[in-house]
């Protein structure tokens, strides 16, 4: 069914629903005191129907900072419980596209680090505060969430600054159990086995603690993973923990504090396949063939910049596009030439190739809950990430930054007649540092030159800074060595303004001011030379307006103008983005739709169409990008029974490129008019994108697909003697993805089914999961510089099988 006619069958099924219900809010945990008679009991079925966990339990303030639930709130955002991570078998963010729509997530080199929402990168925060840049650096961890809120849209006026294109939020497992304390000890452990050499090992304690008139909880979570991967040659490892204290002090103080440290290896980034063409797409047919002109004359394994050309502008491995095709003994393939069948498990990936993460996380809460109800706030939180990796085709970085911010707000609320208001105001003070190391400027870099039917050689591997050269042998330097600061000092405030019981204004807004520098000292850096500072306030706001109508139905209108720094995978401002003046960039965004609460509570959902306007960084020179997007989206959640639940997800969206595009980006073979075996031994780049066929003006963002549907089913039985058992079956599909360049390879639509099942018997559990349940062959293309030249296979079958234990 075409997207559109399924998105308008849906709204019209919402409409056939709506008609003749009762407005009825979903039950939390103070439900059953707050509805009358037997609402009270309804109230009290949902949330006994909902053991997949997709329904809210308390209110959230991801979305505007107030504590309000997302089902009310006039914004398209989900939240995804961890009961719903399990069963639905969600291991990484990328994931989250099964109960999110618009967040479908282009190839990172295959690192799954942050989440593509409405076409752009969107952000990643804890607790309400933005972490250091994860692009793709690791593999962001959630198996210690209580749950997770994603934002289609720009963060709070209380969380920041930010971009509209979304965000999100991590909250982490706490002793507090749907806003009380735990009475008893409980805690979990478990043990997972699966395809390829998968373990993982999960532990986690919650523990109420009474100190004198303090009264609260300790939960802790821990995490060993070593598994390797479906693609062979890598080998992830990670270690998480994750620590909570919740109090409440008497006298209405409580304080919450914890942190996360996370530690892994073998994040190695990989463009996937190279040498794309059609036919390798369509019918796994590789392009086979090494080129012999460049040889490792020292015997160290790898290609020093002494053995390209002169360092470091004699690099013989790229070649300027000027509209006409050139080639070069260096870039012709003279030996192997011929075919072969590719292996999806057969990915981009030598020896040589590393990646080193280490993370930190903190955060203090003290906060003074007073006798009117308001509420003063003190936060404290601090973020650190340090990594260091290589990939062999020419690519080496070592990111080092962290960034602390403290917070303080005062929400209240105040009556004038049927008018009420909810009110939160405060200031925020942010600082960065960050020191980032990358070397590419030479242009030292050759995706296509090694053949990945014969893997890794000497001289395919290019020189790394991290590696040790001999006496007289110049080896590849930090080109690029930025070491940027910056600071960022805001007021907010946001109000739900409400008039009489249905009709709400929601305003805010928040104005900053940023001081930024950078300096890189880089042994090849482009950048401006001396130290670039600057200094600049912007202010920002959204207005919303809702109508609760008395069918269960909140139709919504929504308009937001943000602002934002222009910041890289380390988190620190480009010097040359200082110097001109765009390291601070503008964005919107015009919203409405219409929530949904049917059906006593059990259907819920919503409707969305959005335009938002947005910029991204490009190239490997850093310009900001402006980008254009338009789309509609539509989730929905529903408990049909006590043993049935079902979600949907859907979206269409279209993102434009603003032109023209002066980004500095690597392009195929066939995008320069050179044969394959002509010209995948090196390189070929363009000084400016728009320099290409096609590419003068605006262009589509054809990395994203246009819909993205997902729909799954739960079943849980009733329990029994033996113990209880359930299953969940779903299936994405995903419209066609194609490369940027003009006439670029297209990766066609596909579908993938997942399942899983489970069963419980007392304080056991056995669950099993299956991915890819009939071992479909897709592709997800590049994001970044190297879009148009490589492509991710998409995993094959995986199983696993979890035991775990709950004590």
């Amino acid at each position: 069914m075409p997207i559109r006619a399924y998105l308008l069958a849906s709204a019209m099924a919402v409409g056939v629903f709506a008609s003749g219900q009762a407005f009825a809010r979903e039950g939390g945990e103070d439900a059953p005191q707050n509805i009358a008679g037997g609402d009270a009991v309804d109230a009290v079925i949902v949330q006994a129907r909902d053991k997949a966990g997709l329904l809210e339990k308390q209110p959230s303030t991801t979305v505007f900072g107030l504590e309000k639930p997302l089902l009310e709130t006039p914004r398209s955002a989900s939240f995804v419980s961890d009961t719903t991570l399990t069963r639905y078998g969600i291991e990484t963010i990328d994931g989250l596209t099964s109960v999110s729509p618009g967040t479908y997530t282009a190839s990172f080199y295959g690192v799954p680090g942050a989440l593509n929402i409405r076409g752009t990168l969107a952000e990643n925060y804890f607790r309400g505060f933005k972490r250091v840049e994860n692009r793709g650096t690791y593999s962001t961890p959630i198996g210690g969430a209580a749950q997770i809120e994603i934002v289609r849209g720009p963060p709070a006026p209380i969380y920041g600054s930010g971009k509209v294109g979304g965000m999100l939020n991590f909250i982490p497992k706490s002793a507090r159990d749907e806003g009380r304390f735990l009475t008893d000890p409980k805690g979990e452990i478990t043990a997972t086995l699966g395809a390829y050499d998968k373990k993982n090992l999960t532990g986690q304690v919650a523990l109420p603690v009474k100190l004198g008139a303090a009264d609260g909880g300790i939960y802790a979570y821990g995490e060993l993973d070593d598994s390797k991967s479906f693609y062979r040659g890598l080998h992830p490892k990670r270690q998480l923990a994750e620590i909570s204290a919740d109090f409440d002090l008497n006298n209405g103080w409580s304080t919450a504090f914890g942190g996360m440290v996370y530690h892994s290896t073998g994040d190695i980034q990989t463009p996937g396949w190279n040498r794309l063409t059609q036919d390798l797409i369509d019918h796994q047919t590789y392009i086979t063939g090494r080129d012999t002109s460049l040889v490792d004359a020292d015997g160290n394994g790898r290609i020093t910049p002494n053995e390209v050309g002169p360092y470091p502008f004699g690099s013989a491995l790229y070649i300027p596009y000027y509209g006409f095709p050139a080639s070069d003994a260096n870039h012709t393939l003279d030996t192997g030439v011929g075919t072969t069948k590719l292996d999806p498990r057969t990915v981009y990936v030598s020896a040589a190739d590393f990646s080193k993460t280490r993370t930190n996380t903190l955060y203090f809460d003290l906060a003074k809950r007073f006798d009117d109800d308001s509420v003063l706030k003190l936060q404290l939180f601090y973020d650190d990430q340090e990594n260091k990796r290589f990939v062999s085709y020419g690519y080496p970085a070592w990111f080092d930054s962290h960034v602390w911010e403290a917070r303080a707000s005062y929400a209240f609320k105040r009556e004038f007649g049927s008018v009420s208001t909810t009110t939160i105001v405060g200031a925020g003070y942010r600082e960065f540092e960050g020191h980032r190391r990358e070397s590419f400027n030479s242009g030292l870099i050759a995706i296509d030159r090694r053949d990945l039917s014969v893997g890794a050689q000497p001289n395919d591997i290019i020189d790394s800074p991290f590696s040790t050269e001999p006496a007289g042998v110049q080896g590849l330097e930090w080109e690029n060595d930025n070491r940027g600061t910056w600071s960022q000092t805001g007021l907010f405030f946001t109000s739900d303004v409400k008039f009489g019981q249905r009709l709400t204004l929601t305003l805010g807004g928040r104005y900053d001011w940023y001081d930024v520098a950078a300096q890189d000292t880089g042994f090849l850096t482009f950048a401006p030379t001396g130290r670039q500072a600057d200094s600049r306030g912007k202010g920002t706001y959204s207005a919303s307006l809702t109508y609760q109508t008395p069918v269960g139905l909140m139709p919504y209108i929504s308009y937001a103008k943000a602002s934002a720094l222009e910041v890289s995978q380390a988190g620190e401002v480009a010097p040359n983005l200082v110097a001109d003046g765009s390291w601070l960039s503008d964005s919107d965004l015009a919203e409405a739709g219409v929530k949904f609460q049917l059906l006593k509570g059990t259907l819920v959902g919503s409707l969305a169409a959005y335009r938002q306007n947005r910029t991204q960084l490009s190239g490997l020179t850093p310009v900001v990008q402006g980008t254009r997007a338009k789309g509609v989206e539509l989730e929905v959640r529903w408990l049909a029974s006590e043993h049935l639940s079902f979600t949907a997800t859907a979206n269409a969206q279209h993102t434009t490129v603003k032109g023209p595009d002066n980004s500095f980006q690597y392009i195929p073979a066939y995008t320069a008019g050179v044969p394959g075996a002509q010209g995948y031994g090196g390189s070929y780049v363009v000084w400016t994108f728009s320099s290409l066929a096609g590419r003068a003006g605006d262009y589509d963002y054809t990395l994203i697909p246009k819909s993205v549907v997902s729909l799954y089913g739960a079943y849980t039985s009733d329990r029994h003697d033996w113990g209880q058992a359930g299953a969940t079956l779903g299936v994405t599909h995903v419209t066609k993805t194609s490369g940027l360049v003009q006439d670029a390879v297209t990766y066609p639509a596909y579908a993938v089914v997942n399942a899983s099942a489970y069963v419980t018997r007392g304080p056991y559990t056995a669950e099993l999961n299956v991915d890819n349940l009939f071992d479909k062959l897709y592709f997800t293309p590049d994001a970044d510089t190297y879009a148009n030249l490589g492509a991710l296979p998409g995993k094959g079958r995986e199983w696993r099988v979890t035991l775990k234990r709950t004590f």
